[in-house]
């Protein structure tokens, strides 16, 4: 099967587009939706980032506090490599597990951090979403109520623009409406169905 890894900068619109890809049938898969699922009362991976943060990053019912966790490791760059050394593997794996339940021409694997943690082995094309940044940042504060000195510590862990746009083997542009998003989406659909078919994935 074709994997197709979506990703792209913080208020790109990467859910957007999976949406607008799973409206046409194509099937998703998210890493932030697996990383939640691992996290949950009870998972393994949950136990080990109680050993490796302490029980402070835990909510009053048991439940990871996500934001609490957020805020340690955006200012702790060590913390923040300490997570992702025990969640990336096991997000990978589930992933690859769901793909392999698949029966479609290709799917679309939906990685925000794909390039910044260095997973384009997971995927056989990079579809980047890419928008200007000043737009980004006017969707990050409509929808998560943040700063632009907040923003801009998210931006510094993320790569540049023009370093993502440089590694992507397809471009959507989300700097227009919703209609002309769809059309590139269309048209991104039947290029990758195509591609599926011709080299037998």
């Amino acid at each position: 099967m074709l994997i197709i890894g979506l990703t792209g900068g913080i208020g790109s619109g990467k859910s957007a587009v999976s949406k607008l890809f799973a409206e046409l049938g194509v099937p998703i898969i998210d890493a932030d939706i697996v990383s939640r699922q691992l996290v949950e009362p009870g998972q393994p991976a949950l136990q080990q980032i109680c050993l490796a943060f302490s029980d402070e990053v835990l909510s009053a019912n048991g439940a990871l506090d996500r934001s609490k966790l957020r805020s340690i490791v955006f200012s702790k760059p060590d913390k923040r490599a300490q997570l992702e050394a025990i969640l990336h593997p096991l997000i990978q794996q589930e992933m690859l597990h769901q793909a392999s339940l698949l029966n479609s021409p290709y799917c679309i694997f939906a990685i925000p951090l794909l390039l910044e943690a260095g997973q384009t082995g997971l995927v056989d094309r990079i579809l980047v979403i890419d928008a200007p940044e000043e737009l980004r940042r006017q969707r990050i504060k409509q929808r998560d109520q943040l700063d632009d000195n907040q923003i801009d510590e998210i931006f510094t862990t993320q790569l540049q623009r023009q370093a993502r746009l440089a590694q992507a083997d397809d471009i959507i542009h989300n700097d227009s409406d919703l209609n002309q998003l769809r059309a590139q989406v269309i048209d991104l659909n039947r290029r990758y169905t195509e591609i599926a078919k011709q080299e037998n994935y």
